[in-house]
């Protein structure tokens, strides 16, 4: 049984939680560059992600390439203006796709059974805002997982890196100190909050961000290719920070005890 220390949990969404890959997110921030004439790579598109949603475009229009492209293309800089056009812009499109990537990750409605039974709360957070979350919950919990808290980047002053969804669920779950907590997600910017918060970070390398496959592409990789991407994705997680680093979710459950035990 993991020690009595830890009480509560708080996993990320798309690509720990549900839509294996986060391909909802990453397609649509290509698309909606592309729609002004500015190509983004998927592999641009998925840089900044687990933060919120309008801080994330403005970290794509900042990337050198794409800020030279934007000027090209429209005669100036990408301005405040333009931020809040292509972020009313991606609403609309961010929503219509999520109901396509609605699948939980394989495991993640039994590893919360599995830590409700040893008394460890599950909360969720998101750099989506209230309505793409109730889409993503809603579908989540037609198939058996409902968080016993969940927290989106637009109930806080800032999303993540900040610590504050974190600390929201916290509240909302009535757990402290912060040693009592495990933060789990698949972003670097997941595992930066975790470390802001003064929490445990763990980070998800195969059914997220960090390979970006989604779970066809990421069955036939060969294992010797397997082993190496995900070997990489775990260095970058725990230069930032990570006290650990799993495949999934489904893992989570089993590295508690290790976890607090050293």
């Amino acid at each position: 049984m993991p020690p009595a220390s830890i009480r509560l949990v708080v996993a990320d969404l798309a690509g720990t939680t549900v839509d294996f890959g986060s391909s909802a997110p990453a397609g649509v921030f290509v698309s909606l560059f592309q729609r002004h004439g500015v190509a983004v790579t998927d592999a641009e598109a998925r840089g900044p992600m687990g933060t919120a949603k309008r801080d994330h475009i403005a970290a794509l229009a900042a990337l050198p390439g794409v800020a030279a492209a934007w000027r090209e293309r429209h005669g100036g800089p990408f301005t405040e203006a333009d931020l809040d056009q292509l972020y009313a812009e991606f609403i609309p499109l961010q929503m219509e796709v999520l109901p396509d990537f609605g699948d939980l990750v394989p495991g993640t409605a039994e590893s919360a059974t599995a830590l409700r039974a040893l008394g460890v709360k599950v909360a969720v957070t998101t750099g989506y805002d209230t309505a793409m979350m109730k889409i993503v919950l809603d579908a989540a919990a037609r198939q058996g997982f409902v968080p016993d808290a969940a927290i989106c980047a637009s109930d806080v002053a800032a999303g993540r890196p900040a610590p504050w969804m974190i600390y929201r669920a916290m509240e909302a779950c009535g757990v402290w100190p912060p040693r009592a907590v495990v933060a789990v997600g698949d972003t670097i910017a997941d595992i930066e909050a975790a470390v802001n918060a003064g929490v445990w970070a763990v980070g998800v390398t195969a059914t997220g961000n960090m390979l970006g496959l989604s779970r066809a592409a990421h069955d036939v990789l060969a294992p010797a290719e397997r082993a190496e991407r995900l070997a990489l994705a775990a260095e970058r997680m725990r230069a930032v920070g990570a006290d650990a680093v799993i495949e999934s979710v489904a893992d989570l459950p089993a590295l508690l005890p290790r976890l607090v035990t050293g």
